[in-house]
C-alpha cells in the first residue's frame, strides 16, 4: 500500500473537511455512520482518515484494524498515544485500510487519558495539533466520538469544523438532541468558535411508521425555527441530511467480520443509503471549493435550507511543504 494517499484536489492549500459525528445517546448508528460514510468517501477517490475516539474502540474493530493484533504492518501506538503527545509521528500510527481510507485506532486504554491529562492546559486541543500538522494529508477527517461528553469528545469538537448527529427518529432521541446542539453551542464558545451542527443523519430509519414521521417533522420545523431566529448558535443552518438510512439488518452484520458495509453486501440497502449520502456530501463540498476558487464570498454548503458557513480547515503552510517534497 501506499505510504501517502493522493491529493484529489489540485491546489497547495487544499482545504479539510473536519467532521465529528456525535450522540450522547448509544446504539443510534453513529459508529456504523463513521465507518461505512468514511468507506464510501474513500470509494469516491477522496482521501479519508477515520479517528476513533472510542474507548470501546469498536470503529477500529468494524474496520478490521485492531490495534493489538499480531499484524507486522500495525501500527505501534493508537489515538490514546496521540492525546498524550500530539508530536508523535504519524507514521506510527496510521494504518492504511484500503485505497484512499486509513484510520487512527483507539485502544481500551483510551479511558485513561481524561485523569492522566486532567491537569494539562491544552487538554482539549492535542488531537487539532496532530491533525493540523497532517496538513492536507487527507480531504475527509471523520472523528467517533464515544457516547459521552468528556476529554475524548471536547478533542474532536476541538478539532472539528462540523457535526453531524446520527440518531433515530423516536421520541426520546428527540429530546437528547435538544440537550446535545446545548452541548454544542457551549463548546463553541468555550473552545472552538468556528464549530458548526450541519445536521442529522437518520439511522435505523423507517419511513412507514407515523411516529417516525412526526419525529422528522418536528425537527425540520426545530430548525426552520432556529434559521427564522436569527440568533447565532452553532445550528442555525442544520437540516436533516439526505437520504436517510434504512433499517437493514446486514449493517448490523459487517462489523463482526471486520468489514464496511461495501465490502460485506454492496448491493444491499444500508449500501445504497451510505453511498448517496457520500454523494450528496461531496457534491455539497465540491460546489463549495468552486465558490471559493471564483472568489465569491462566503458561501454556504448545500443549497436550500442553507448549510452552515464555510467549515474547512486550512492545511499549514509548512506541513503542506513537507507533503509535497
Amino acid at each position: 500500500m501506499s505510504q501517502h494517499p493522493a491529493p484529489t484536489v489540485a491546489g497547495a492549500s487544499r482545504p479539510v473537511r473536519t467532521i465529528a459525528l456525535l450522540n450522547q445517546k448509544g446504539g443510534v448508528g453513529k459508529t456504523t455512520t463513521t465507518v461505512n460514510l468514511a468507506a464510501a468517501l474513500a470509494q469516491a477517490g477522496r482521501p479519508t482518515l477515520l479517528v476513533d475516539l472510542d474507548p470501546q474502540a469498536h470503529a477500529t474493530l468494524h474496520l478490521g484494524a485492531d490495534a493489538g493484533d499480531a499484524d507486522a504492518d500495525a501500527p505501534r501506538a493508537t489515538v490514546y498515544d496521540v492525546l498524550l503527545d500530539p508530536a508523535t509521528p504519524p507514521e506510527s500510527v496510521l494504518k492504511e485500510i484500503r485505497p484512499n481510507l486509513w484510520v487512527l485506532p483507539a485502544e481500551t486504554d483510551l479511558a485513561a487519558a481524561e485523569t492522566e491529562l486532567s491537569g494539562e492546559p491544552d487538554r482539549n486541543l492535542r488531537l487539532r495539533k496532530f491533525l493540523d500538522a497532517l496538513g492536507d494529508r487527507f480531504e475527509f477527517v471523520l472523528m467517533d466520538c464515544p457516547p459521552s461528553l468528556g476529554l475524548l469528545t471536547l478533542n474532536a469538537l476541538g478539532a472539528a469544523r462540523e457535526v453531524f448527529i446520527p440518531m433515530q427518529a423516536h421520541f426520546l432521541a428527540l429530546q437528547g438532541v435538544s440537550k446535545l446542539l446545548e452541548t454544542v453551542s457551549l463548546v463553541s464558545r468555550s473552545v472552538n468558535p468556528r464549530l458548526r451542527v450541519t445536521g442529522i443523519v437518520l439511522c435505523m430509519h423507517d419511513t412507514s411508521t407515523t411516529h417516525s414521521r412526526e419525529v422528522v417533522n418536528d425537527l425540520a420545523q426545530f430548525f426552520e425555527q432556529a434559521r427564522a431566529s436569527g440568533q447565532e448558535v452553532p445550528h442555525r443552518t442544520a437540516r436533516i441530511l439526505q437520504p436517510p438510512i434504512r433499517r437493514n439488518i446486514k449493517l448490523a452484520e459487517c462489523p463482526s467480520f471486520g468489514q464496511t458495509i461495501f465490502d460485506y453486501a454492496p448491493g444491499c440497502p444500508g449500501a445504497a443509503d451510505y453511498r448517496a449520502l457520500a454523494e450528496r456530501v461531496i457534491a455539497d463540498w465540491d460546489a463549495l471549493l468552486q465558490r471559493r476558487a471564483a472568489g465569491e464570498p462566503g458561501g454556504t454548503l448545500g443549497g436550500t435550507p442553507p448549510h452552515p458557513q464555510v467549515v474547512v480547515r486550512e492545511a499549514p503552510r509548512a506541513a503542506t511543504a513537507d507533503h509535497a517534497a
